[in-house]
């Protein structure tokens, strides 16, 4: 049964005629009739009752009709979200990690709702190499994620670099006197951190090992905003990404450190199965999104005081 003869079908019963349904499809009359063979050899059954003059749809003719109308739609669906150019429509799975903060992504959800009013957003937040996974399992349309520098998509993965950000230190506002001094002054005052499974922390805690330091945690919770709002209130010093520190409400009562001896900093991944479908303009406007929140803040490096 080809999805053709049943357009010619649907085109004969809606027209009232085999002449018009012709016209309508820019076709040939001889070519409409075939087509309604061929559906009718295809099904076993005579849909037409060719005794009239134009011939008419039978009462089974009348009955198969509606459900052809019913299949037309659905394969009209289906084209429909196989089609990049197509209206986005369903679910869209996305991830973030959690260090990833807020960092204008209210503002691109929010926006991305007004453009693609059919579309339902489900957001989910874990770490990099766990939203990896997931993208890799098919459990997620795209994730936003962390990877190190010079490192590419995963093999297998669609990707997409939009940017890059350094990863800062961040203490309350005149905790320290010299806000340039070496990492070992800042590591005693203790940290505020994400839990395990963070690659900032991870990070950070290779480089206190190396410099026989241990990693004094005060305080682990998830979320940048929360952790910032603790380390202003002096509970310790703070590690996150520079736009998350400054879209902080926080950051007024907050100060970032340079030690001499310690650097970190991360590439932005939009990361993705490869081919959405109807979803992709909405992939791509999440991805540029998110791009905008890391093309400022990644350029701008700490001033070091002496």
């Amino acid at each position: 049964m080809k999805t053709d003869d049943l357009r010619a079908f649907d085109a004969v019963v809606r027209h009232g005629s085999i002449s018009e349904a012709a016209r309508a499809l820019n076709l040939t009359q001889p070519a409409i009739t075939r087509r309604i063979q061929s559906l009718e050899e295809a099904l076993g059954a005579q849909l037409l009752d060719r005794s009239t003059k134009p011939p008419h749809p039978s009462v089974l003719g009348l009955r198969v009709h509606e459900q052809t109308k019913a299949a037309l739609r659905e394969i009209d669906v289906l084209s429909q979200l196989v089609a990049s150019d197509g209206e986005p429509t369903g679910a869209l799975r996305l991830g973030l990690t959690h260090s990833m903060g807020s960092t204008g992504l209210i503002e691109v959800l929010a926006g991305m709702q007004q453009l693609f009013p059919e579309v339902r957003m489900q957001i989910s937040t874990d770490w990099s190499a766990q939203l990896l996974e997931k993208v890799q399992q098919g459990k997620l349309d795209a994730a936003t994620v962390f990877l190190p520098g010079k490192v590419q998509a995963p093999e297998g993965l669609a990707g997409e670099r939009l940017g890059a950000t350094d990863v800062v230190l961040v203490a309350a506002k005149g905790q320290f006197a010299q806000a340039g001094a070496r990492l070992r002054t800042y590591a005693e005052a203790g940290w505020v951190l994400n839990p395990e499974g963070c690659g900032f922390r991870a990070a950070l805690q290779r480089k206190l090992a190396d410099q026989g330091l241990r990693l004094r945690l005060n305080m682990e919770t998830y979320g940048s905003e929360l952790q910032l709002g603790l380390v202003a209130a002096g509970l310790g010093v703070g590690f996150v990404s520079r736009p998350a520190f400054l879209a902080s409400r926080w950051r007024e009562q907050l100060e970032l450190l340079s030690p001499r001896d310690f650097s970190f900093a991360v590439d932005v991944w939009l990361l993705s199965p490869g081919f959405h479908g109807n979803m992709a303009r909405a992939v791509a406007h999440f991805g540029a999104g998110i791009a905008r929140g890391f093309a400022q803040p990644a350029a701008r490096k700490p001033r070091r005081t002496s």
